[in-house]
């Protein structure tokens, strides 16, 4: 974490200085605003912390409780999210206080006796490898409650506005071509009903989202006819893997998906209660909680469960569900206007809970549209950026439904039915990769080019999330992952992968001389140098779009990490591209020149190509581009059409 660049700081530097909207920031809610977000849920709260990063944005954020959620219904938080928490600065204390997946427990009928149930299998959560962060099982409560910390803390000071409900929404013309009708629900003004007009409206209420109802997007899908109890739950039980993950089914029919919860004791519970037929019409859902248990000490036979308190339960019946589109945009309008309302989490796909994807895939909806807002309305970028929101959100969701169909049913199926004894446990470790959040990878677009020089960087997939790796800092000799330096600022990073040269006017002599070499004779300069000139001073640079005034690394956020072993880099001899100036009195940033980790070189991780690559990674932590080192026109064109080129441009001053 960097501070004191603008001056001494001895309170907390979490709380970074407020400009911009955040300096006179309205207690209450205004008649108009830049972005509009509807309900506090994952999605919604994780747009707003990435907005609360823009001070020249007013972003409000409205929810229909009077307060803050006190308990959530999801808590699986995958490792990507983990990830994703890393870039808002609460990885380590989310960390610390949830319950963490190893292994999972499988448990099936005793062949000896097929009314009791006996352990069958122990498999780990990531036997791959897949990312250096954990699965985590907390409470969704916790998980807002450190977004809405982040953007009070953050410049535009945002918090959320309680006790508004959405009504309905229409869509004109003017500066604020959206007016929002809002309805008060607690106080001394419930009932009282007013308009906000808003230039973008985000809608993040859930599955019945009323402002999907108002943009006309349609759920399309299909219901399961099969219920599930849920209940959090102490207890206490003679079953052994009560602190274990566990999917367990019984001989008598019935499973159940057990999830320990955070705080030692907690644990969730997910007990089938079986098919439920098409004239039923929701009776299934009057279940009580003493027959939930009941069918859960059923299932567990010859282990029982004495539940002592029911912290929350429910009934619900599995459905999988898609909107057409995830913005206002019509078929036929595709092309001739850009986006002024989007829908996001629940209000655009809905499925089962059992493999915990509804808030982990929520969130990267939000961080992948919040960033995009606050490019347009900040004048980085054209309009026609947020388009690029749906078309890439509504394949995810897509594949997410396909995968939760397939486990959801083999979740639903009775021991007998399965072709393999091992095919339950086989699919969870085979398709690890998906939950954990990372099989997303968008395709080409304005913001992901074509992958003409994958090979270049085979271990950053174009269109996939960015794979940290160890380096060494060169600065101080700090060990570290290149990616957990990577806030969400809404920056672009570009990583430059040096060639052999070390940072010096000349490379070493040549051992190994190539035809037309001679052993002794000095290769050209390192080809970084010559890239460090271009990107800081060419006017095709997509720094020169940076606003007048502001540091060089306010849009763009330039590293290098060199092949050598960080003792033998000197530093002063780095390009000054790599240390820019920051703050008022512009000090040098030292810390954008990286090593390679001896113990895990990030060349050799990554497939990295020793004659030097570039690797672009978008705001939201995904692989744009890559590139040669010396291909600046191909990195130029890249950014031509994402970046609004003005002679004048001025940032919110900070306090």
């Amino acid at each position: 974490m960097q501070f004191h660049h603008h001056g001494y700081v001895s309170g907390d530097p979490r709380v970074q200085p407020a400009s911009g909207v955040g300096l006179d920031r309205p207690a209450e809610l205004p008649d108009e605003v830049d972005v509009l977000i509807v309900g506090t849920g994952p999605a919604g709260m994780l747009t707003a912390a990435q907005l609360s990063r823009f001070p020249g944005v007013t972003t409000r954020i409205v929810e229909r409780r009077p307060g803050r959620l006190v308990i959530g219904q999801a808590d699986g938080i995958q490792a990507r999210s983990v990830e994703t928490f890393q870039a808002f600065g609460f990885a380590e204390r989310i960390i610390a206080e949830a319950y963490r997946i190893t292994e999972m427990a499988f448990w099936k009928p005793d062949p000896a006796d097929h009314s009791r149930i006996a352990r069958a299998a122990r498999t780990p959560d990531d036997p791959t490898g897949i990312s250096e962060f954990p699965h985590l099982i907390v409470n969704q409560a916790r998980v807002l409650d450190y977004f809405a910390e982040y953007m009070a803390n953050a410049p535009a000071r945002m918090s959320p506005d309680y006790g508004y409900e959405f009504r309905s929404l229409d869509i004109g013309d003017g500066d604020y071509p959206v007016a929002v009708r809002l309805a008060r629900t607690s106080g001394p003004e419930e009932g009282q009903v007013r308009v906000v007009r808003a230039r973008y409206v985000v809608g993040a209420d859930g599955a019945r989202s009323k402002v999907r109802e108002s943009i006309g997007c349609t759920m399309a899908g299909d219901q399961a006819h099969h219920a599930w109890g849920v209940m959090d739950v102490l207890a206490v039980t003679d079953f052994p893997d009560i602190r274990t993950k566990c999917a367990i089914q019984s001989g008598a029919g019935g499973s159940i998906l057990l999830i320990p919860r955070e705080g030692g004791h907690l644990f969730r519970m997910y007990v089938d209660l079986g098919e439920v037929a098409p004239e039923d019409h929701g009776a299934v859902r009057s279940t009580t909680i003493e027959q939930i248990i009941s069918h859960a000490n059923t299932i567990l036979h010859p282990y029982t469960l004495d539940v002592r308190n029911v912290a929350w339960h429910s009934v619900y019946e599995v459905a999988h569900r898609l909107t057409d589109r995830f913005d206002d945009v019509l078929p036929d309008q595709r092309g001739t206007r850009t986006p002024r309302v989007f829908i996001t989490g629940d209000a655009c796909h809905t499925h089962s809970a059992k493999a915990g994807q509804g808030m982990n895939v929520s969130l990267q909806d939000g961080f992948n549209l919040g960033w995009k807002l606050g490019h347009v309305l900040e004048g980085r970028s054209p309009a026609s950026l947020l388009a690029t929101y749906s078309a890439e959100r509504q394949v995810v969701a897509k594949n997410l439904i396909d995968f939760d169909k397939e486990w959801s049913t083999m979740m639903a199926k009775k021991p007998e039915e399965f072709a393999n004894p091992s095919e339950l446990e086989d699919f969870y470790v085979s398709t690890a990769e998906f939950p954990a959040g990372f099989m997303t990878q968008y395709t080409p677009s304005m913001i992901t080019a074509e992958p003409v020089h994958q090979h270049l960087a085979a271990g950053f997939p174009i269109g996939k999330r960015f794979k940290s790796a160890p380096v060494v800092r060169v600065c101080d000799g700090n060990p570290m992952h290149l990616g957990h330096h990577a806030t969400a600022d809404g920056r672009w990073r570009i990583y430059v992968f040096a060639d052999a040269a070390a940072p010096e006017t000349a490379s070493p002599p040549i051992e190994h001389p190539t035809p037309g070499q001679t052993p002794g004779q000095h290769a050209p300069p390192s080809s970084v140098s010559g890239f460090a000139e271009w990107i800081a001073n060419s006017p095709e640079s997509p720094l020169a779009a940076t606003p007048s005034g502001a540091d060089r690394d306010t849009w763009f956020d330039v590293k290098v990490i060199y092949q050598q072993d960080h003792t033998n880099v000197d530093i002063g001899a780095v390009p000054a591209a790599f240390k820019p100036s920051v703050g008022p009195f512009q000090l040098t940033d030292y810390e954008k020149v990286y090593a390679t980790d001896p113990a895990a070189d990030i060349f050799e991780l990554r497939g990295l190509d020793r004659g030097g690559v570039v690797v672009v990674v978008r705001p939201d932590q995904y692989v744009a581009n890559v590139l040669p080192v010396g291909a600046t026109a191909e990195l130029a064109a890249f950014f031509a059409p994402l970046l609004l080129l003005r002679e004048t441009r001025e940032l919110p001053t900070e306090a």
